[in-house]
């Protein structure tokens, strides 16, 4: 038999290789997506970028009270250059990926991160100022998506959530306060001469100890002396009643709503429905 012919070569797609035109802005939305999914996506990787980020707000608050009691050194100075980017960078990400970047601005913890970021890449404002960074803790316990994340995965965080939230409000309370009292006080007052006199000025004042060995001069010092007696001890209050409250769990009645109820109530108090509290296995 005669040898088999081969069939032609065909001839290769012509189409080129290369990349569209719109590549560029494909890698941009594709980018921009991913970034997305970070912040925002319920994804193992997006949780643990999420908790990461947690991680380094604790890490900024606690260089904030660390530092605070000393001294302005270099080290300190570019600590708060490197924090400062950090910050700015997270900020600036979360504003990109935002459905509503001008709607970010209504919300408290935007302002409270933008004071972070002048008050880390601006050092010179001093220790009473530049102490307005504990600010950023407000977003890092009142912001929904971080108490509906500790929620959904951390059962110590639901059996104590209440009194959590009264620790950090009191918390910050006594440390914004403080860094104002340093601030407005330090320059005309000698009884507040370091961060510490406008510490103990403000522990004394809230729990109405009053002992008189330190008083703010001026109008504006006895304006904030009110301000301290009448907040702080409401949330010292606050707090109070949360520790010695009868321990609730949160699971709202699907009938009446109640939002409270024992850890093993079957029934609800106030209408009788049925309930079906999830108890994890501890009761």
């Amino acid at each position: 038999m005669g040898a088999r012919k081969e069939r032609p070569a065909t001839r290769k797609d012509s189409r080129s290789c290369s990349p569209p035109p719109a590549e560029s802005h494909a890698e941009k939305a594709t980018f921009h997506d991913q970034l997305s999914r970070l912040y925002f996506g319920k994804s193992r990787v997006a949780q643990q970028f999420r908790y990461g980020l947690l991680v380094f707000d604790a890490l900024t608050i606690t260089f904030i009270v660390g530092t605070s009691f000393l001294p302005r050194t270099n080290w300190i100075e570019w600590l708060d250059v490197i924090f400062g980017f950090g910050i700015l960078t997270d900020f600036s990400a979360r504003l990109y990926v935002s459905p509503h970047p001008v709607k970010e601005f209504v919300h408290p913890a935007t302002w409270a991160d933008m004071a972070a970021i002048v008050s880390f890449l601006a050092p010179i404002v001093g220790e009473g100022l530049g102490f307005l960074r504990i600010l950023r803790t407000l977003r890092v316990l009142h912001t929904y998506q971080v108490v509906v994340r500790f929620r959904a995965s951390s059962s110590f965080f639901r059996r104590n959530e209440e009194v959590i939230t009264a620790v950090v409000n009191l918390a910050v309370f006594i440390f914004i306060m403080t860094g104002f009292v340093y601030q407005t006080q330090h320059w005309r007052n000698p009884a507040i001469a370091k961060y510490l006199d406008a510490l103990y000025f403000t522990v004394t004042t809230l729990t109405t100890t009053g002992f008189g060995d330190i008083t703010l001069q001026g109008s504006l010092g006895r304006l904030t002396s009110i301000v301290i007696m009448i907040f702080g001890v409401t949330l010292f209050l606050r707090l109070l009643q949360t520790l010695v409250r009868p321990h609730k769990v949160r699971y709202p009645c699907p009938d009446c709503g109640l939002q409270r109820h024992d850890p093993d109530a079957v029934r609800c108090k106030a209408c009788g429905t049925l309930l079906n509290i999830p108890d994890e296995g501890q009761f």
